[in-house]
């Protein structure tokens, strides 16, 4: 009851955050080697869907299943956008109409033109807390980024979660970007809990477990004060520490971030960051280690840099001089921890990802004051935000 909510609100905070369009920019293009032979044809696939590409090629060619052979060699990235393989049916259409081996492989320009965009998003968010600092209101309207990431996952009596359908918004194709919609809703989701937190002039850990329920969010959140060393303070403490959490692929993750701020010229340079991971029984130690690494490393990217331009269905960026993926300079310090539990093993190659627009939103809000509503965060947007708060 919504209604009711707002009459328990001592405070109530309403906001817009919104969320550029991403491109997955990975270092190898698309790619396809096709060749017919005997009615049968091999195709070698750059692709995340080796089976779907075996039926399409099929249908398009009009050739049995059987007949169609495809081969997955190791992907230069994928990250979603590879899901599709618009360029293995060209090649092997190509190969069927000329009787001649074919490969077809997409120049840069191509990649950022034909590859499906994560989609540009808006979220609205109304929620109230009572004089103790207990949630009470949660008002939650996700645009066009997708449901998952979208789900409270506070402790909230009055709260309802809406989702608008992208259908006909975006002006070119938009698809899974590794964590689809999640980093986009969770960038919102604790942007707004850590706004909560300052208002109550609480810890914004200590405002995450007064207003949690679920015991492993608790207790990764638990794990993350410890192996963060966290002192508790009210945020914005000028220290330039950030603080976010979240669900996806069936594991629970925490995050803390410290940030360095240059007030002259806006640059953000994050210094350190601590990921603690709940994600059943862990099978590969290592492998999920990586992964955490890998998500932390490519987070810095959408959080702080990458950001597609286009006027209408122009995309004006075409290549990595104007589309800036993290570097070896901004890499922080990493450190991971992964509870052990012996519960069914969950997903660890994309939740880690999920926090990293989030924790160093409320990181740099700690720093200097200024809240960001809009990922990319760049310079030019936290020199605006400073000179707004």
């Amino acid at each position: 009851d919504l209604s009711t909510g707002k009459s328990l609100s001592a405070e109530i905070i309403e906001s817009e955050f919104y969320d550029g369009y991403k491109a997955h920019s990975t270092m190898e293009p698309h790619a396809a080697v096709t060749m017919m032979e005997n009615d049968k044809l091999t195709a070698w696939i750059s692709t995340q869907t080796p089976y779907p590409a075996q039926e399409s090629i099929s249908r398009e060619l009009g050739i049995p299943l059987e007949s169609v052979r495809v081969i997955s060699p190791f992907l230069g990235g994928g990250f979603g956008g590879k899901s599709a393989h618009r360029q293995g049916i060209e090649a092997a259409r190509l190969a069927k109409m000329t009787g001649k081996p074919v490969m077809v492989a997409w120049t840069r320009k191509e990649e950022f033109f034909y590859d499906t965009f994560r989609p540009a998003a808006v979220v609205k968010i109304v929620s109230g807390i009572d004089k103790s600092g207990n949630l009470v209101l949660w008002d939650y309207h996700q645009y066009f980024a997708g449901a998952r990431g979208s789900d409270t996952i506070y402790d909230v009596p009055n709260q309802k979660n809406t989702g608008y359908s992208a259908n006909d918004v975006h002006p070119f194709g938009t698809g899974a970007w590794r964590a689809p919609a999640n980093n986009t809703n969770t960038f919102a989701r604790e942007s707004q809990i850590d706004m909560m937190a300052s208002k109550a002039g609480i810890d914004p850990i200590e405002f995450r477990l007064k207003n949690l329920k679920d015991p492993r969010m608790i207790a990764v959140l638990e794990a993350l004060k410890e192996k963060a060393n966290w002192n508790p303070a009210k945020s914005p403490s000028g220290r330039g520490y950030g603080i976010a959490c979240g669900f996806d692929a069936g594991s629970y993750v925490a995050h803390m971030a410290e940030v360095k701020v240059d007030k002259k010229t806006g640059h953000v340079q994050v210094l350190r960051v601590v990921c603690a991971q709940e994600m059943g029984y862990c099978v590969n130690p290592e492998g999920s280690l990586i992964q955490m690494e890998g998500c932390i490393t490519m987070g810095l990217g959408y959080a702080l840099k990458e950001d597609v331009e286009f006027t209408g269905g122009n995309v004006k960026t075409e290549n990595f001089g104007t589309y800036e993926i993290p570097k070896f300079s901004w890499l922080p310090k990493i450190e991971t921890v992964i509870l052990d539990r012996n519960e069914p093993p969950q997903g660890g190659g994309e939740p880690a990802i999920i926090c990293m627009g989030g924790v160093i939103a409320n990181a740099i809000f700690d720093a200097v004051g200024a809240r960001l509503y809009q990922m990319p965060m760049t310079p030019e947007r936290v020199l605006a935000a400073m000179k707004k708060d």
